[in-house]
C-alpha cells in the first residue's frame, strides 16, 4: 500500500492550530467565588440566550460524565475511550486520497490484473477504518466560576497509529468554539464581580497527520 496517503505539512498545520483547542484558567487566590443568590439559572440562561447549547453544556454532573483521573479511574477511562472508538465506524464522503486507490503495487510487472470491484471496496473501507480519526467527547468540569458548569470537549485517540504503515497519529484539525459565562471580579473603584461571556474552543475535526 503507498505509504503517502497524507500530507505531512497538513498535520504539522494541525498541530500549531492545536494549541489555541485548550482553555486554560487559573484562578487568583483572591478571587471571590459566586454565590448561591448568583447562580439564578433563568437569569444565567438568558444572559447566554440562544448560545445555550444542552447537547454541549450541562449545570449538573452529567451520568456518562468520567470519573477523575489516576489509578483505576484513569484505566476505567481508557477503556470507555476505546470502546467509544469502536462504536464509531466511518461516514460521510470517503476521502479522496483512498478512493483514489488502485491496489497494483506488487502485481507483476507488465501484467493488466486488477483487483475486483468487491475486493477493491473491501481494501478501501478497511484501509479508512484503519485511518478513521473520529472526535471522542467527554464532559469537562470547568469549576464554579464558569456557568454551565459542565462542558462536553472533544479529543483525538491517539494511544494508535492511524497509518499504514505506522507512525502518524491522529491530531486536532478543526474546532469550534462554545459560548459560556465567566465569573470575574474587578477591583477598580471598590470590587465589582459578574458573569462575563467568554468564547470556549473545542474540538470539532481529527485528522492523521505528521
Amino acid at each position: 500500500l503507498p505509504s503517502q496517503l497524507f500530507w505531512c505539512d497538513l498535520g504539522r498545520g494541525a498541530s500549531r492550530a492545536a494549541a489555541h483547542y485548550t482553555y486554560t484558567y487559573t484562578p487568583i487566590p483572591s478571587d471571590n467565588l459566586p454565590l448561591e443568590k448568583d447562580l439564578n439559572e433563568t437569569l444565567l440562561r438568558s444572559l447566554l440566550g440562544g448560545h445555550y447549547d444542552p447537547g454541549f453544556m450541562a449545570t449538573s454532573p452529567p451520568e456518562d460524565r468520567p470519573g477523575g483521573g489516576g489509578g483505576a479511574a484513569g484505566g476505567a477511562e481508557d477503556l470507555a475511550e476505546l470502546d467509544q472508538l469502536l462504536r464509531q465506524r466511518p461516514s460521510g464522503a470517503m476521502p479522496s486520497e483512498i478512493k483514489g486507490l488502485e491496489f497494483s503495487e506488487g502485481l507483476a510487472q507488465g501484467k493488466k490484473q486488477r483487483l475486483s470491484k468487491k475486493l477493491r471496496r473491501k481494501l478501501q473501507m478497511w484501509l479508512w477504518s484503519q485511518t478513521f480519526c473520529p472526535v471522542l467527547y467527554a464532559w469537562n468540569d470547568l469549576g464554579s466560576r464558569f456557568w454551565p458548569r459542565y462542558v462536553k470537549v472533544g479529543s483525538c485517540f491517539s494511544k494508535r497509529s492511524c497509518s499504514v504503515p505506522e507512525g502518524m497519529l491522529c491530531k486536532p484539525s478543526k474546532s469550534v468554539h462554545l459560548t459560556v459565562l465567566r465569573w470575574r471580579c474587578q477591583r477598580r473603584g471598590g470590587q465589582r464581580c459578574g458573569w462575563i461571556p467568554i468564547q470556549y474552543p473545542i474540538i470539532s475535526e481529527c485528522k492523521c497527520s505528521c
